[in-house]
């Protein structure tokens, strides 16, 4: 009976059983068999140019669906009129909001009242358009060669909606009508009441226009034109 080492048998069988594993856990694969799925799948490329029928049997890339801006998305905001003007900035802007636009409306208007009722025509400067800064300094020198003093109050500003927009060019155009409460007084110099009343309240309704260049980086709108509706 031949001599059998043991040890080898064992390490034999061991292999065996290994090889039986693993062919079970991973499958046998012929040359003709490729890899499917997986996570980098869609990151493989063959190697060199893709021919011209690959390419053809690739499906598109799906466009992104953008739904369309709702046609009272302004409402409450604007008045009907100023709607049309009002898609075509925002289309040429898609930084343009309407109630930030608001927002800092209202605060110009507070700005502009009381700088232009203190004379401080530097604030009023950074504020408006060449034009319109020269009538309000016009104004303001005219009232310091009559000697004279004003003193205005925004009791408040009830109300700030959009009532005109328009895209003409590159250059978008805002107004904003405002109703608000003041309370103004001027004297001269003696400090007798000439115009207005230190004590009573005003109700004042305006209709202000802003200008900017939607091509600009500078995000702040000018003041362009004044208008008392009341």
């Amino acid at each position: 009976m031949p001599n059998i080492d043991l040890p080898t048998v064992i390490f034999a069988l061991v292999a065996l059983f290994v090889a039986y594993k693993l062919r079970s856990v991973l499958g046998m694969r012929n040359d003709g068999q490729r890899p499917t799925g997986g996570l980098l799948a869609p990151l493989r490329r063959a190697p060199g140019p893709v021919s011209p029928a690959v390419a053809t049997a690739e499906a598109p890339p799906a466009a992104p669906l953008v739904s369309p801006p709702a046609a009272d998305r302004w409402e409450g905001i604007a008045e009907p009129d100023a709607w049309s003007g009002l898609d075509a900035i925002a289309a040429a802007d898609k930084s343009f909001m309407a109630q930030a636009f608001l927002s800092g409306a209202r605060a110009a208007y507070d700005m502009v009242v009381h700088a232009f009722a203190a004379g401080d025509a530097a604030t009023l400067r950074g504020l408006m358009t060449p034009e319109a800064f020269a009538n309000f300094d016009a104004a303001i020198r005219a009232r310091a060669a009559a000697s004279r003093t004003m003193t205005t109050t925004v009791v408040s500003i009830d109300a700030a909606k959009i009532a005109g927009a328009q895209l003409a060019g590159s250059t978008a155009q805002v107004s904003v009508r405002f109703e608000s409460k003041l309370a103004s007084v001027t004297r001269d110099s003696a400090g007798a009441v000439v115009d207005g009343s230190p004590t009573e309240v005003i109700d004042h309704v305006d209709l202000w226009t802003f200008v900017r260049d939607v091509r600009s980086r500078d995000p702040n709108w000018l003041l362009t034109a004044t208008q008392s509706e009341r």
